[in-house]
């Protein structure tokens, strides 16, 4: 029987039947919109393979019963309609553990936030305290936003370091050394519930095809800065993870030969030029002082010249190394986040000349770089979309609509 149909012999969906056939063109367009949030009816029809008027109709059916939302978008310069899920009371969560913080967002089926908190964490806390942190967070969050916690799914968990395929467990990390050995076991037993972990790059990159404005994107890269580096590939509409999930480390591509020594052990690498890091201790004796990001930020937009300058390096630094990337697997876009995304064309200029003086013509003349516009929050949205993208949660969804018999 399909997952779509009553049960009640209303629908026939024996092969071959109209009504077997409009089941199967609604589920593949619920599939679509799980998969990406929202989407236009365009976009839809390009996806699905079903004709413009298809989609018009099914689309309006799904209106009617409240299984769908619409809104008037600008797509390509001309008017459109995005179309999107609009969810069950079930849930999905996304925690980001940073080396200073611990986001965690709270998510509908439909994409939409229902609920968002963060805390400044201790560098000197260990896995497990920052598990029992985020643990007694979840449940702060759950109960001001009066959602029940037996409604959540899942949860998908970042941290800035990359996730061994092998065995499943968080690989050694310079930036969180704390997390090394840690899988999705030991986090699932804290929290008690069903965990997804993954390197936060990663997840930048996917909160971008899902949550952000590059939803029709298939090749980008996603690019923190921050403590670490790190870079999240989507190349033919796919995250590439490499042979054993060691990928995009971004910060350990070198720039200097006989630059200072870096954490991995090498010499010049990006981290050691253009991580937040190295700005805030070239920018601790400066007037003003930056004793954080976010002095750096607020300093640059002053119009501080020391700050400016470090930022100036940091950019043509990173954009080198782009460059890199670019000439080999020539991605369409670059998204740049972290939590100097507030600089926004400050960084983005010195990124994007250091980029264009190393990149082949060609591709530097095709390639967009442009900051990222879900803030601090892409990591977080990020893992919750592993929750919403998991089989588990769809098989949820085609479940909890299977009452509606739907005709068009």
């Amino acid at each position: 029987m399909s997952p779509l149909s009553t049960g009640t012999g209303a629908l026939s969906d024996q092969p071959g039947s109209q009504s077997a056939l409009r089941l199967s063109n609604q589920q593949r367009i619920i599939r679509s919109l799980l998969d990406q949030g929202s989407l236009t009816q365009a976009e839809l029809s390009r996806q699905t393979g079903l004709s413009t008027a298809t989609v018009s109709n099914i689309v309006r059916a799904l209106l009617v019963r409240g299984l769908v939302t619409t809104s008037p978008v600008t797509s390509s310069g001309r008017r459109a309609v995005a179309v999107s899920f609009a969810g069950t009371d079930a849930l999905a969560v996304g925690i980001d553990f940073g080396r200073r913080h611990t986001r965690i967002v709270v998510a509908s089926l439909a994409y939409e936030l229902i609920a968002e908190e963060s805390i400044e964490t201790d560098l000197d806390q260990d896995a497990r305290a920052r598990l029992d942190a985020a643990a007694t967070l979840l449940a702060h969050t759950l109960a001001t936003a009066k959602r029940p916690r037996a409604s959540v799914l899942g949860v998908g968990v970042g941290i800035p370091g990359s996730i061994d395929l092998r065995t499943g467990t968080a690989a050694e990390s310079s930036i969180l050394p704390e997390w090394d050995g840690v899988g999705e076991a030991a986090i699932a037993e804290r929290l008690k519930l069903p965990v997804y972990l993954e390197n936060d790059a990663n997840l930048g990159a996917l909160a971008e095809i899902t949550w952000g404005p590059h939803t029709g994107s298939t090749d980008l890269v996603f690019v923190k800065i921050a403590t670490g580096i790190g870079a999240g590939l989507i190349l033919g509409g796919q995250p590439v993870r490499g042979s054993i999930g060691v990928t995009g480390e971004l910060g350990h591509t070198p720039i200097h030969d006989h630059g200072l020594l870096c954490t991995c052990g090498n010499r010049g690498c990006l981290e050691t030029v253009a991580s937040t890091r190295i700005m805030l201790e070239l920018l601790e004796r400066s007037t003003p002082p930056a004793a954080n990001t976010g002095d750096i930020v607020r300093n640059a937009l002053a119009g501080d010249r020391p700050t400016r300058r470090v930022i100036e390096d940091a950019g043509l630094a990173v954009g080198r190394s782009l460059a890199t990337i670019a000439n080999v697997v020539n991605p369409e876009k670059f998204i740049i986040g972290g939590p100097l995304a507030g600089l926004g064309e400050l960084l983005l200029t010195p990124i994007r000349s250091g980029f264009e003086r190393y990149a082949i013509p060609v591709v530097a003349e095709s390639t967009i770089i442009l900051m990222s516009s879900l803030g601090d929050k892409a990591e977080a949205l990020g893992a919750a979309s592993l929750v919403l993208l998991r089989p588990e949660s769809h098989s949820f969804v085609m479940g909890s609509i299977s009452a509606f018999a739907f005709t068009s």
